[in-house]
């Protein structure tokens, strides 16, 4: 009889933990299988979230706002974020927004990640919701919520604009249980996120609570404060197997000056380094996806491995 009760007990504590991130060796942004045929229950479930628009700004306009609208309001809110993040509301008399202020600024010698793997000189910095941000706007895939350096009340840190009438993939998937109306559109998606999130060494690359989906079925992806770790090896190769034609371009294309431009006042010299060398290998591995995908089919072979 006691062993039964232990049994329960374990079973009520582990519903009620917090979900932790993914620990399974496969990617952790998932894809899906066949053809999705969304019900209108997920169309409403979606939709009725927030009829907002996911970014009330964007470009320069959004950068200008959040640099210099007033800040009415700062505080916490409910988030699984380990890095405790701020809510911030923000007018210039016109329109009022919520943005995201972070101000952390760790350095960890080693530290071990959920998946039990070993991770050297993590950095977990605001600078690099900045540095995701730019590299964003340097690929054109406008993932990343837009972004600035800002200081509130003596704190220096990042500011984000809030992404509005979003859940979480963690909820769409374990909660909700929705599918999206287009599976090639979904999985091209995140074919791009997992490009992105083994671009930068997101240490957070399991965490799906990161990835927000919005009303339209985009996804957006945010919390990069623990990206951008200097191994000059990709995180996990075998997750890349289909490629963004515009993306591979812009890789291509992006100079050295570019780059570092835009990413060296929020990178350390170490991380521009591995950065800049896993931009190389992404675009070495297309090709070897290209050249493989061709041995395989007589004609066509890239349209397996390249979208639009």
């Amino acid at each position: 009889m006691r062993q039964v009760w232990i049994l329960l007990l374990a079973t009520v504590l582990l519903a009620c933990t917090p979900h932790p991130a993914s620990s399974s060796a496969e990617d952790a942004q998932h894809l899906i299988e066949g053809e999705a045929r969304p019900s209108e229950t997920t169309e409403q479930a979606v939709k009725a979230v927030d009829q907002e628009p996911p970014l009330v700004l964007t470009g320069e306009a959004a950068e200008k706002f959040l640099k210099t609208a007033e800040i009415t309001a700062l505080e916490e809110f409910d988030t699984k974020g380990i890095t405790k993040p701020r809510k911030a509301t923000l007018t210039d008399g016109n329109i009022t927004v919520k943005a995201v202020f972070k101000t952390v600024d760790e350095f960890y010698p080693k530290q071990k990640l959920t998946t039990g793997r070993m991770v050297f000189k993590l950095r977990d910095r605001w600078q690099h919701e900045i540095a995701a941000y730019e590299l964003d706007k340097l690929l054109g895939l406008g993932i990343v919520p837009p972004t600035v350096e800002r200081k509130i009340r003596r704190e220096t840190g990042s500011l984000s604009l809030w992404v509005n009438g979003t859940m979480t993939e963690w909820h769409r998937k374990k909660v909700k249980k929705l599918s999206p109306p287009s599976a090639q559109e979904w999985n091209d998606q995140m074919f791009t996120i997992r490009l992105f999130m083994q671009l930068t060494w997101d240490t957070d690359y399991n965490n799906i609570s990161n990835l927000l989906i919005d009303a339209d079925w985009k996804i957006w992806k945010i919390d990069s404060s623990r990206a951008f770790l200097p191994p000059k090896k990709l995180r996990r190769e075998g997750g890349l197997t289909r490629f963004s034609r515009p993306v591979l371009r812009a890789l291509e294309e992006l100079t050295r000056e570019e780059f570092e431009e835009k990413l060296g006042p929020w990178l350390a010299k170490d991380q521009m380094k591995g950065l800049w060398a896993r931009r190389i290998r992404i675009l070495e591995l297309a090709q070897e996806r290209i050249e493989d995908a061709q041995e395989r089919v007589e004609e066509n072979g890239e349209e397996a491995v390249l979208y639009d």
